[in-house]
C-alpha cells in the first residue's frame, strides 16, 4: 500500500466533523491554482501529489460530499462568452431558508448560492445567455418564492486572485 493510499484510507470522521488529511490539504492547495488543461488532468494532479488518479478523484468527491468544498468545476465569464450575469440577494425569513434555497437552486441559471449573516441572507449569481433572461429569472424566482429579489449587476470588475491555503 502506498503512502497516498494509507492517507486516503485513514481520513478521520470525528465528532467535530471531517478531518482533512495531508492529501486533502495538498489537493485543495494545488487545485486552487487551476486544473491542468491536458488529456488526463486528474492523472497529472495525482503525479504532482504522489498519488493515483482514482484516489484523487475519490478525494475530490469526498470533499464535496463532506461539504468541505462547496463546488468543483470551471468558472466561466458569461459576459465574455456573449451572455450575462448578475449578483442577486433575497431577505429570506429563517424558517423558510431551506425551502427558498431549494427553489433558487432549482434554476439552471443559478451559478452558486451562499447564506450570509445580513438582512439579505441569501446571495446568488444568475448567469444567462442574455440580459433579458436575467430579468425573467428574477421575476420567476420572485413568483415562486413570494419574496423580492435584489438585483446587483456588476459595474466594474476587479481580479482578486484569492488563494486560501489549508
Amino acid at each position: 500500500m502506498t503512502i497516498a493510499e494509507k492517507q486516503h484510507n485513514t481520513a478521520l470522521n470525528t465528532e467535530q466533523g471531517y478531518q482533512l488529511d495531508s492529501l486533502d490539504r495538498n489537493l485543495i492547495n494545488l487545485l486552487q491554482h487551476g486544473l491542468p488543461v491536458c488529456e488526463n488532468p486528474f492523472a497529472q494532479v495525482a503525479e504532482e501529489v504522489n498519488s493515483s488518479e482514482s484516489i484523487v478523484i475519490d478525494k475530490i468527491n469526498n470533499l464535496l460530499e463532506q461539504k468541505i468544498l462547496s463546488r468543483f468545476g470551471p468558472m466561466f465569464d458569461a459576459a465574455c462568452l456573449g451572455g450575462a450575469f448578475t449578483l442577486a440577494a433575497i431577505a429570506v425569513p429563517e424558517e423558510r431558508f431551506d425551502e427558498v434555497n431549494d427553489i433558487v437552486n432549482s434554476f439552471e441559471q443559478i451559478a452558486h448560492n451562499y447564506k450570509r449573516t445580513h438582512e439579505f441572507n441569501m446571495w446568488f449569481v444568475i448567469a444567462t445567455e442574455t440580459e433579458q433572461e436575467i430579468a425573467q429569472v428574477v421575476n420567476d424566482i420572485e413568483a415562486k418564492t413570494g419574496l423580492s429579489v435584489l438585483n446587483v449587476p456588476k459595474e466594474e470588475e476587479f481580479y482578486v486572485g484569492l488563494y486560501l491555503p489549508v
